[in-house]
């Protein structure tokens, strides 16, 4: 028996993809096939099986997710000194998340569950968007940023967590909530905008501008949340983030459709500063954050995985330096 195939077979379960799981696990593109190969000579399945661009896992691999995870995290307990192990279980430390209602709406609770599963001492503060700044990160008044991180000094290590698209919410009950959704029906109908410096007009304008059609502007609200409240209980429609809205449609009544314009999807991600690279709490902070966000994922039926608390923190491709 190769335990280390489980290794292999935990990093594809992550990735769900042979590239990323060879950087994750600084192998070649070639070693990760083979090891591949053997993998699903010895489950007896294909594990992932190819689906356009893109590699899907099969129901065997989605039935092993969770178990193999689990026994790679236990593994990695072994492995990591007594030393370090005491260092997580009595770390007191509070860290600094800046995000949007985007991030914290949809993993803050689950990011809380697994350091506290670990770090039970550990606090963690989310601290709402705002004016944005290098030097916040430079003397750790944040430690991590998480959202759309835009244009930043290049010394800013930047790590895409997932791709997020927007979609349109009206109420459960408005009259247009089982209709098809055309352009010039979204341009009739009176809108929320959403902008924390109170911008009434956004990307959604410019796109009706090139056809003619203006839309209505009834309220502006600084945040998702706030703007989906506000639809459930009126006639108006908001443009908001597909993960955030199909949260709050468990315990809101909306109803949640495709937008009649093409708004590129956009990357969620987190970012530091280069001075916490080797800090020890900070990677596992870090790895933490993926794991919360790949079993939300997991958990909605996405595609991810579940709680990955290593010792050292480990880069996936998507990372910028």
């Amino acid at each position: 028996m190769d335990l280390n195939l489980l290794t292999g077979l935990n990093a594809l379960l992550l990735e769900e993809s042979v590239t990323g799981a060879a950087k994750r696990m600084n192998l070649s593109v070639p070693a990760m096939s083979r090891m591949l190969a053997r993998i699903r000579g010895a489950v007896g399945d294909p594990i992932l099986v190819r689906a356009g661009s893109k590699m899907l896992p099969t129901p065997r691999a989605l039935q092993l997710r969770g178990p193999v995870n689990a026994v790679i995290t236990e593994a990695f307990k072994l492995l990591c000194s007594e030393k370090e192990m005491k260092t997580l279980s009595s770390l007191e430390r509070t860290f600094t998340l800046r995000t949007s209602d985007l991030f914290a709406g949809s993993f803050a609770a689950r990011l809380a569950e697994i350091v506290r599963a670990v770090a039970p001492n550990v606090m963690l503060r989310f601290a709402p968007e705002g004016d944005e700044d290098l030097e916040s990160l430079r003397e750790a008044r944040v430690d991590v940023e998480l959202g759309v991180v835009g244009a930043t000094e290049p010394e800013i290590r930047v790590q895409t967590l997932f791709w997020e698209r927007f979609v349109g919410v009206v109420s459960a009950g408005h009259a247009v909530a089982h209709s098809k959704m055309t352009l010039k029906l979204f341009s009739e109908l009176t809108h929320v905008s959403v902008s924390r410096r109170g911008r009434q007009r956004g990307p959604i304008d410019v796109i009706l501008d090139r056809s003619n059609l203006l839309r209505k502007v009834a309220l502006v609200v600084p945040n998702f949340h706030a703007a989906l409240f506000a639809v459930a209980a009126s006639d108006l429609t908001v443009a908001v983030p597909r993960r955030l809205a199909q949260s709050t449609r468990s315990f809101l009544p909306i109803h949640i459709f495709a937008l009649p314009i093409s708004i590129e999807p956009f990357p969620v991600s987190q970012a530091w500063h280069p001075r916490f690279d080797s800090d020890p709490a900070h990677q596992w902070l870090r790895e933490s954050v993926r794991a919360a966000v790949k079993l939300g994922f997991s958990q909605s039926g996405h595609g991810a995985l579940g709680n990955s608390a290593a010792c050292k923190d480990q880069q996936p491709p998507e990372t910028r330096q």
